[in-house]
């Protein structure tokens, strides 16, 4: 298939630049994956669309502060680097801006010496391995000195850190938010509990590939990013249950189904617990196996996750919807509005 097949129009105003006061105040558009049917609501009224036996399934991976502004020791320029995968001890590999003036032994401070890095080997697509040095605990030396790493589109500075991760973050190691489990809150979580719907926890740490696009003209040729993932036996019990007992397992974002996917096609449709690196790229023509439901944002065109959500619903299901989502001026990407796809 071609990456043009996956493009629309989007005007630059409906990219969400701040979070809504309130998260489930967002906006819901619900599709019909077999009849292309769309209908309008708003998150809050999530639970209506849900039945008592079905699961949902949340990624509850945490954002890391992973953006660091630093200096050179040398010459004192600014340098941005903003933290990825931690690959060994104190080593992490990273992206750096400019990346041409780091070179391997370069220096950089943050926050006055508080911490240190070193640059220890060049990465591909201009990523940087760093080996950093620092007294006390390093994700609290992290906390005080980074900033939430928000997609590039973004241009408005986020004042509540907070806003940029799920009610439900838990286990460190992101570089982006779950975004389409930003609009959950506690109280709904417990109407959803409440219903009689399961809920369950899974970890995907989002990676690279969030912010690196297609650039291929043949979308089979892309070579996708890979992902650590983890699911417990907790939930991977439930979740087995849930399918036996012919209840629908619906996946809160694309990370909690790439992970779901991985899982149940590498077990002939059974989920096990494990952990391990995901490089699953789905697009129209694979056959799920684990998901009959998603909610999720609205994605860049031409982009991965588009074409996840197209290969679920159809790609004409999900270009109508979409050119309905602009004319109806919903707001996209990560603070912007949310789609249940059932």
């Amino acid at each position: 298939m071609k990456i043009d097949e996956f493009d629309f129009e989007l005007p630059g105003e409906l990219i969400a630049q701040v979070p809504l006061q309130n998260r489930d105040e967002s906006r819901l558009m619900v599709l019909n994956r077999q009849t292309g049917e769309v209908a309008h609501d708003t998150f809050r009224h999530l639970t209506a669309y849900l039945q008592k036996g079905d699961c949902l399934v949340l990624n509850d991976t945490k954002v890391l502060p992973a953006r660091l502004m630093g200096e050179k020791t040398d010459t004192r320029a600014n340098v941005e680097v903003l933290l990825l995968k931690q690959v060994q001890g104190d080593s992490w590999e990273t992206l750096v801006k400019p990346a041409k003036r780091v070179k391997i032994g370069t220096e950089i401070v943050f926050g006055g010496g508080k911490l240190k890095a070193v640059c220890t080997g060049l990465l591909e697509h201009g990523g940087r391995l760093f080996k950093f040095t620092y007294d006390g605990v390093f994700y609290e030396i992290l906390d005080e000195l980074g900033k939430m790493p928000l997609p590039p589109y973004i241009k408005e500075q986020l004042g509540d850190q907070s806003r940029y991760q799920t009610v439900y973050a838990r286990e460190r190691g992101s570089a982006a938010a779950p975004t389409a489990g930003l609009h959950f809150t506690e109280e709904i979580l417990e109407k959803i509990k409440a219903r009689g719907v399961r809920v369950a926890f899974i970890t995907l740490h989002v990676g690279l590939g969030t912010f690196r696009p297609v650039k291929v003209a043949d979308i089979e040729k892309h070579d996708m990013h890979a992902e650590f993932y983890r699911m417990t036996e907790k939930t991977a019990a439930l979740l087995n249950r849930v399918r036996e007992e012919g209840g629908r397992i619906i996946a809160v974002g694309t990370t909690s189904a790439r992970t779901l996917e991985t899982i149940a096609g590498q077990n002939n449709g059974r989920f096990v617990p494990g952990s391990g690196w995901t490089d699953i790229f789905i697009y129209p023509g694979y056959e799920f196996q684990a998901i009959d439901g998603i909610v999720t944002n609205f994605h860049l065109p031409k982009s991965t996750l588009i074409m996840m959500v197209s290969a679920f619903a159809g790609r004409e299901h999900i270009l109508n919807a979409y050119h309905c989502a602009v004319k109806e001026k919903y707001r996209f990407f990560s603070f912007g509005d949310a789609m249940l796809i059932i």
